[in-house]
């Protein structure tokens, strides 16, 4: 017998549609690095393979559809999962796929970042794909996190005036929560906003840090989806993620010679 003694235990598992980010900063590599640090475990399926840097997208292509679907079955089949995190969908093919795995899947809890663009600002989505995203992704979700520019598109809305009512266009689509993050606003004092079905709206509150950073929206959804993974409340899962996320950043780095990162791992860089 072996004289070591291990203990078998599961981990929350949140499974993970987002495209691959080679500098490591945004993607998929963002969203295993904040679900490990909240103890969940990331599965993952890529969404679309890009040609970026830490300064911005330069090309990306989709991955074919009908591949992501056999991976998809494959976990499925194997793995009990807890929550779903979709980020980077890359092409209407690919959302109508991801579509046909969350009906299928209807207990799981769908968190949807809206990527329509990359941090240095280049278009990530047309309109065709982002009426994909209405139709087939958001009816499905448990909660959305688009920043103001990304409310605005996915309910073509033109004016910032408009933002609350863009959150409750997307909540009568059939979504149940709606977090709009502020970093896009001019003021120091940062306000993300959570609107929910049943009317009411809570406000959190955080300082606005002095860098760009690449990969935070991708961190915060995560983050979220590996706390509800865990069965916390939206609300708890929300502040929690949050606080998590600003850490992040301002732990964050600059590796190139673009946007800084966030350091997702900073409780182990700073024990070292």
């Amino acid at each position: 017998m072996s004289p070591y003694k291990t203990r078998s235990r599961k981990k929350p598992v949140v499974l993970c549609f987002s495209g691959h980010d080679p500098s490591g900063g945004a993607g998929i590599q963002a969203d295993i690095e904040a679900i490990a640090a909240q103890g969940a475990h990331a599965v993952t399926v890529i969404t679309a393979l890009t040609c970026q840097d830490s300064a911005r997208v330069h090309h990306f292509e989709p991955v074919d559809a009908c591949q992501l679907q056999r991976q998809c079955d494959a976990l499925l089949n194997d793995i009990s999962i807890n929550a779903i995190k979709i980020g980077m969908t890359a092409s209407v093919d690919v959302v109508k796929a991801i579509h046909q795995i969350i009906r299928q899947q209807p207990d799981i809890p769908v968190i949807l970042d809206p990527v329509l663009a990359s941090g240095g600002g280049d278009s990530l989505s047309a309109h065709h794909l982002i009426d994909a995203i209405n139709t087939y992704l958001v009816p499905g979700c448990h909660l959305i996190t688009p920043n103001i520019p990304e409310v605005l598109r996915l309910t073509h809305a033109r004016e910032h005036a408009l933002i609350e009512r863009a959150a409750h266009i997307l909540l009568e689509s059939g979504c149940e929560n709606v977090l709009v993050t502020g970093t896009h606003s001019d003021s120091d004092l940062i306000e993300h906003r959570l609107y929910n079905t049943d009317q009411s709206l809570q406000h959190f509150t955080n300082a606005r840090l002095p860098y760009e950073y690449h990969g935070s929206g991708c961190t915060l959804a995560s983050s979220i989806a590996a706390f509800v993974a865990q069965g916390k409340s939206t609300a708890s899962a929300v502040l929690q993620a949050l606080d998590y996320t600003f850490q992040s950043l301002q732990n964050g780095h600059c590796p190139g010679k673009g946007q800084h990162f966030p350091d997702r791992l900073y409780t182990l860089t700073n024990d070292t």
